[in-house]
């Protein structure tokens, strides 16, 4: 069964929302790169699709700053380590970040930072499981799917220090 698609037109550019009948799969930026871009099978526009409608309502809340989690069945499409650091990201809790190094020792992998760092690439929900909280180890701002200006967009209206007009 092929899965569904809807755009979103959300503050940080158009997002793409995809789903399959078991769970959200993707939310993808429109050019997010290469070495970013999520595989995914074939997929029909199903703007009216009851979990895609969902989606869309709930990250309006989110970019009207009236939600800080998202309740949405999740079903990403990885190998077992990418899912372990996905799981990690939706720990971090919203406004606040972590590094890659927080990351692979909350998953127990203290040496593969590198390797976390690349599964945090390749996660195919931004912003639901937030990627975004994700630093290096000197504080500074690493790539993001969406842009890193976005990035620091998207922690700004998470801290409360800038507003999305929506």
């Amino acid at each position: 069964m092929p899965l569904a698609r809807r755009l979103f037109a959300s503050p940080v550019g158009v997002l793409t929302l995809v789903a399959a009948d078991e769970g959200l799969v993707a939310v993808l930026w429109p050019d997010p790169g290469k070495a970013r871009r999520v595989p995914l099978p074939p997929a029909v526009d199903e703007p009216d699709h009851p979990l895609l409608r969902a989606a869309a309502a709930q990250l309006a809340d989110y970019f009207a700053g009236a939600r800080r989690h998202f309740d949405l069945p999740l079903a990403a499409r990885g190998t077992d380590f990418q899912r372990r650091v996905w799981n990690a990201l939706t720990a971090i809790p919203f406004g606040e970040t972590r590094s890659y190094a927080a990351i692979a020792q909350d998953i127990g992998k203290p040496e593969a930072v590198r390797a976390v760092g690349a599964a945090n690439g390749r996660n195919p929900l931004s912003i639901l499981v937030p990627c975004h909280r994700v630093i290096g180890s000197g504080g500074a701002l690493t790539g993001f799917a969406g842009g890193l200006s976005v990035k620091q967009q998207l922690l700004a209206h998470e801290r409360g220090q800038a507003g999305f007009a929506f």
